[in-house]
């Protein structure tokens, strides 16, 4: 499973990726800014998109369509990642088009578990 974390915060990324490492057969790439993230895009295609909220040049909202329409594919599977209150935006973020909404820092067994069952196995 190929996944694309964007974030602008270093150490959730870090943190996030080891979670990705923990699960096992998960590649992933980071990117920085939206900017970043489409430029990576245009090169590497994920299978799972998980986008922080508040990055430096866009939202979380605005960049989900844009990948997906960059990739070809508009059913794209979406987290939005966010150190908002989850119940406050997780709304929105189904509306924007998101799958789910994790907080950050994110909570390892809810991450394992979505990335176990968007492979078809069970989470370590």
């Amino acid at each position: 499973m190929r996944v694309l974390y964007i974030d602008d915060d270093r150490i959730n990324t870090l943190l996030f990726v080891e979670t990705c490492r923990l699960a096992g057969d998960v590649e992933v790439e980071t990117a920085f800014s939206g900017a970043e993230a489409q430029e990576l895009a245009r090169r590497w295609t994920p299978d799972l998109l998980v986008i922080d909220l508040h990055l430096p040049d866009t939202t979380g909202y605005a960049l989900l369509p844009a990948l997906r329409r960059l990739l070809g594919a508009p059913a794209l599977p979406a987290y939005l990642c966010t150190a908002d209150d989850a119940a406050q935006v997780a709304e929105t973020a189904r509306e924007a088009g998101f799958d789910g909404c994790w907080t950050k820092p994110v909570v390892l067994q809810q991450v394992l578990q979505e990335l176990a069952r968007r492979r078809g196995g069970s989470a370590r």
